[in-house]
């Protein structure tokens, strides 16, 4: 039998295999789209902007879907607004394995101070325990549209945005992980 700290560690456990799963897939999918419609768009940089715009959504998700289930929610939040360095450790510890290299762990603390800052720069952005609506996050966009992309682009970062068709990508993510968290 199932005590309720059991059932607790069971669903934190769940919610956080859920929304990381989800934060993964969600950044890959827009990642891709990004590279392949913005000309000379730096790859690292998309990456990294991607997964800390979409880590501190999902966890602004995350926080109003729990909003009920307060000892899961205070957990969970923590844990995805840290993904980015999470995901960065665990590229840095196979290239180690791979190459049998040590050093690796030293180079990776300029990458760290770019997470660092991207992920500050967002938290600013998106206001804890509030679900990132649409218009909320397309206004947001369009800021995150014009640090991912070159100087001097003819359009404008509205135009960029719609030509991605990538905030339904995200929206659908976020609303996944509320209506998860919601459900119980």
């Amino acid at each position: 039998m199932m005590t309720e700290q059991d059932t607790v560690y069971a669903r934190l456990s769940r919610f956080t295999a859920f929304t990381t799963l989800g934060v993964l897939g969600t950044t890959q999918d827009i990642v891709r789209t990004c590279l392949e419609k913005i000309p000379k768009a730096d790859p690292e940089n998309v990456a990294e902007e991607v997964l800390c715009l979409v880590a501190i959504t999902t966890a602004r998700a995350a926080e109003v879907g729990l909003r009920q289930e307060n000892g899961v929610a205070s957990a969970v939040s923590p844990t995805i607004l840290d993904l980015p360095f999470a995901y960065r450790d665990y590229l840095i510890g196979g290239a180690m394995i791979t190459k049998k290299d040590t050093t690796l762990l030293d180079a990776n603390e300029p990458a760290y101070k770019r997470l660092q800052d991207k992920r500050e720069f967002y938290l600013n952005q998106f206001p804890e325990n509030q679900f990132p609506n649409e218009p909320f996050t397309r206004e947001k966009m369009e800021i995150w549209v014009e640090r991912i992309s070159p100087i001097n682009l003819s359009i404008s970062p509205n135009e960029r945005l719609e030509d991605l068709q990538v905030l339904p990508i995200l929206m659908t993510h976020l609303k996944l992980v509320l209506a998860f968290g919601r459900q119980g």
